[in-house]
C-alpha cells in the first residue's frame, strides 16, 4: 500500500512538472496491481483531463468518488470538466454542493474560486452572476492570504463581469506581481489585462 500511494505521489508531480507519460505509467501500474486505491483514479483523472479525453477523466472521477465519497478534488474536477463541456446547469449544481459542504480550508478556496471563474465567465448569461463571482473570489483569496495568483486574477475577472474595469486592472496587476509566477500564469493574465483594458470581460 505504502509503494502504491508513493507511486500516485510521483505521477501527481510528474503531472505536474509536464511529465504526462511517465505519471500515466505509474498510476496504471497501481490501478491494475490494485483497482481499491482510489487517488491513482483521480491522478489519472487529472491526466485524461490534460489531454482533453473529457468522458475517460469523468469515469475516474466518478470511480474515485464511489470509492471514497468525500474526494472533493475529483468532484471539483468533474464540475470545471462538465462546465468546458457546456453542461452549465450540472456543473454549478456541483460547485453549490462542494461549497455547502465546508471542506477543508485550502480545498474551499479552490472550490469558492472555481465558482466565481464559473459564474464570472459562463456563456449562458442567465447562470453568470457577478456579484455572487466577487464574493467568492474575494472570500478565496483572503482564505489563501492573497498569495495566489490565479485566485487573484479570478477576482479581477469578476470585477470585468460587474463591469468595474479600473478593479479589473488592479487585481489582475496584483496577480502579474506575485513572486514566483509561472511563464504560462504571466501570458495568461497579460492577456486578461490586454482585454480589461478594452472595457471586455472574460467568457469561458
Amino acid at each position: 500500500m505504502r509503494a502504491a500511494m508513493k507511486l500516485v505521489t510521483d505521477a501527481q508531480d510528474l503531472l505536474e512538472k509536464g511529465d504526462v507519460p511517465g505519471a500515466k505509467r505509474n498510476v496504471d501500474a497501481v490501478i491494475h496491481n490494485d483497482p481499491t486505491i482510489w487517488p491513482a483514479f483521480y491522478v489519472r483523472a487529472q491526466i485524461f483531463a490534460s489531454q482533453g479525453k473529457y468522458e475517460l477523466a469523468i469515469q475516474d472521477c466518478n470511480e474515485a468518488l464511489r470509492q471514497y465519497r468525500g474526494c472533493v478534488e475529483a468532484a471539483l474536477l468533474r464540475a470545471n470538466i462538465n462546465a468546458h463541456l457546456g453542461k452549465y446547469t450540472e456543473a454549478l449544481k456541483e460547485f453549490n454542493s462542494l461549497v455547502a459542504l465546508h471542506p477543508r480550508a485550502v480545498t474551499l478556496a479552490r472550490v469558492l474560486s472555481d465558482r466565481a471563474w464559473f459564474y464570472a465567465t459562463c456563456p449562458n448569461a442567465s447562470l453568470r452572476n457577478g456579484q455572487q463571482a466577487v464574493k467568492d473570489a474575494k472570500a478565496a483569496c483572503s482564505i489563501m492570504i492573497w498569495k495566489d495568483e490565479h485566485m487573484i486574477d479570478t477576482l479581477a475577472v469578476a470585477y470585468a463581469e460587474v463591469g468595474d474595469f479600473n478593479s479589473a486592472v488592479q487585481y489582475v496587476s496584483q496577480a502579474l506581481a506575485v513572486k514566483g509566477i509561472s511563464p504560462n500564469g504571466a501570458k495568461l493574465f497579460q492577456k486578461h489585462l490586454a482585454l480589461f483594458q478594452q472595457n471586455k470581460p472574460i467568457r469561458l
